[in-house]
């Protein structure tokens, strides 16, 4: 029951992200360089609080790979935070999250890994549901502009992501990129000042030190405990619940073309994440215990 309740902390965590940015800055209430900046910089005080309470020895943090790491984390967030402009919350975080997928499917496909039949036929139809969600056709469509601005946030955090496995220390590893980061989100704030406001900045505090810090920090310790299909899976609640926070806090409506979209693209990659099991694999399980 624990573990569940974490689980789902997180996942309410992650679609907080989407709903916060949004409230920030929609209709202009506040710039979206500065909602990053402050962002950025509350996500990189959390975590390195959280490091030091670990008592765990600081890595150098100008390396190469941490560089592109940070660079990256800073496209993503600012190509995020720009596309809420423009989109609503559920529809932001579908395309940002199909996309993260979709993007992190073509690097394994790039660095040679196996692809099963079955992740192929579900990226397939994953791709195919947010093709149809940004086709620029109707009034519920999503604004195009704010889709494509999006989907390079997704290829961004896509490959952030990607440079992340295998880390030793996810969470000191995070803390690194996130201060590297807040020096190049700060850079950009100072050269594109914008609107500041009261309930932007407690909506970036709210998404960079809860949301993002000590989300990102329960999720590592969650990770080990769960199955990695599970995991993934999991994951695929946090549009609708991205949608459910845009509905609830700034009444934006749900129409029946993200509704279908929502289903193909979850269902799609729901297909991906879910490993499929040999006969052999069955016949050779041992008998449960109940």
């Amino acid at each position: 029951m624990r573990l569940f309740v974490l689980t789902a902390l997180v996942l309410v965590a992650f679609a907080s992200n989407s709903v916060l940015n949004r409230i920030a800055v929609a209709d202009g209430a506040m710039g979206s360089t500065s909602f990053v900046g402050i962002r950025i910089l509350s996500g990189a005080v959390m975590l390195s609080i959280l490091m030091l309470a670990r008592r765990r020895a600081v890595a150098p943090l100008l390396t190469r790979s941490r560089l592109w790491g940070a660079g990256w984390l800073a496209l993503y967030a600012l190509g995020n935070s720009f596309a809420f402009e423009r989109l609503e919350a559920g529809a932001g975080s579908l395309i940002l999250f199909g996309g993260v997928q979709l993007t992190m499917f073509g690097g394994a496909l790039y660095l040679g890994e196996r692809i099963p039949r079955q992740r192929w036929f579900g990226a397939a139809i994953a791709f195919a549901g947010l093709a149809w969600l940004m086709w620029p056709s109707g009034a519920s469509a999503p604004n195009l502009t704010g889709a494509l601005i999006m989907v390079v946030a997704a290829f961004a955090w896509g490959i952030y992501s990607l440079l992340g496995r295998g880390a030793r220390d996810p969470m000191g590893e995070t803390a690194i990129n996130f201060i590297l980061a807040a020096a190049i989100t700060g850079v950009v704030m100072v050269l594109r000042p914008d609107g500041i406001s009261t309930l932007g900045i407690i909506c970036a505090v709210l998404s960079g030190a809860i949301a993002s810090g000590l989300g990102y920090s329960l999720w590592y310790a969650v990770l080990p405990k769960i199955p990695a299909a599970l995991a993934a899976v999991a994951q695929l609640t946090v549009p609708v619940l991205a949608a459910l926070g845009g509905v609830l806090t700034l009444g934006e409506p749900i129409t029946w073309r993200f509704v279908i979209a929502t289903a193909v693209v979850l269902g799609g990659l729901a297909l991906s994440s879910l490993r499929a099991r040999s006969p052999r694999a069955d016949r050779n399980a041992p008998a449960r215990q109940d």
